[in-house]
């Protein structure tokens, strides 16, 4: 079934006859177009592609599974909706409501004038969470990619270096890679590792200090994201007694994940163990994310969501220790859930490092 076809399917469940698709990720979804304006009139089996001219040779190229269209300018995109929807002969149109602006749907509400518009969520959301092989693949790939570009960086971390030129040469390897930075990069070191998202500073490494390394690669379309935390120098005793436990954690939860399990649950499994040491308290975010086009992809693994786990997700398992003082840690990996578990797809190594200085 293509994606195209998923889509009809669960507008007909939904019972929406036709639908406005705006998201760039659910676009480039259900297209394969990656240009920076699209939109999909989405109606059952009579769907279009809305683009502008700009990107007319672009979409003819990219998009297959439906007939292309484009305006120019002065021509605006409501002005077009409205002419497109006319001839499709639509009174009733769903809308993303987490994705239009009160302002645009103000736009399309006063030039459409007699379609009524219908908030409602996006179900390519939650197509999305079932990942084919070829996008499997894909994020392994970008994962990969990131595996190296810490080993590089962990090669270059020592006293006196900064963060931020630790995240310069990020950016200088993953661009001849055809890469780009999946989201804004958390490298933090020392008392700084206390902060889960810690931008890197002028600060420089110390002997002796937690060095935490949040970093992902997209590349293809697709997304990575992991998080390894390491000492320069050897580590003291408390630096170890916290990290093998929260290593004890992230690897009981990702055991955790296969088909039939509850995010919400394997979220507490975190926190019961690290209460064994009386670290819960010091854990405060969810233990992890979906993980796709977008790095914070669909789905929530966390205490307030009771996410259903289910074979071709692809999450990220990311317990942390955050402690005033002291420092903090955190270890990410990315896992697609299979038939009979999981895969993790991140393959650096996970044990405490503790770097030459």
């Amino acid at each position: 079934m293509s994606n195209l076809q998923k889509l009809n399917a669960a507008l007909r469940e939904a019972g929406q006859e036709a639908m406005l698709i705006t998201a760039p990720a659910s676009v480039r979804w259900l297209t394969g177009f990656t240009g920076s304006f699209g939109a999909v009139l989405a109606r059952h089996d009579d769907s279009c592609f809305l683009t502008d001219s700009r990107y007319t040779v672009q979409a003819a190229e990219q998009v297959s599974d439906m007939p292309t269209r484009s305006f120019r300018s002065p021509q605006k995109f409501e002005e077009f909706l409205r002419d497109t929807v006319s001839e499709f002969g639509l009174d009733q149109l769903a809308f993303d409501q987490n994705q239009v602006t009160v302002g645009t749907l103000a736009k399309w509400e006063k030039t459409l004038t007699g379609v009524k518009f219908v908030p409602a969520s996006d179900p390519i959301e939650e197509l999305r969470e079932i990942k084919s092989p070829e996008e499997v693949e894909r994020i392994r790939t970008a994962c990969k990619l990131t595996d190296e570009a810490l080993t590089l960086l962990l090669e270059q971390t020592r006293p006196g270096v900064k963060e931020v030129e630790l995240l310069w040469s990020l950016e200088d390897f993953l661009r001849p890679h055809g890469a780009t930075l999946a989201f804004d990069p958390i490298i933090v070191s020392g008392p700084r590792t206390a902060r889960p998202h810690g931008e890197p500073s002028e600060r420089a490494i110390e002997r002796g200090d937690f060095v935490t390394f949040d970093i992902g690669a997209r590349l293809d379309g697709y997304c990575s994201d992991i998080t390894r935390t390491v000492v320069v120098g050897p580590a003291s005793d408390r630096q170890r007694e916290v990290y093998e436990h929260l290593l004890k954690a992230q690897v009981a939860c990702i055991e955790a994940m296969k088909p039939g399990a509850k995010g919400k649950t394997v979220d507490s499994l975190a926190r019961t163990i690290l209460d064994e040491k009386d670290l819960a308290q010091y854990f405060g975010h969810g233990l992890g994310h979906g993980l796709g086009a977008l790095v914070h992809d669909s789905g929530r693994l966390s205490q307030t969501v009771d996410h259903d786990i289910k074979a071709g997700q692809v999450w990220t398992i990311e317990p942390g220790v955050y402690i005033e003082d002291f420092g903090g840690m955190r270890i990410e990996d990315d896992i697609v859930i299979t038939e009979t578990g999981n895969d993790v797809l991140t393959g650096f190594p996970k044990h405490l490092i503790e770097l030459p200085c």
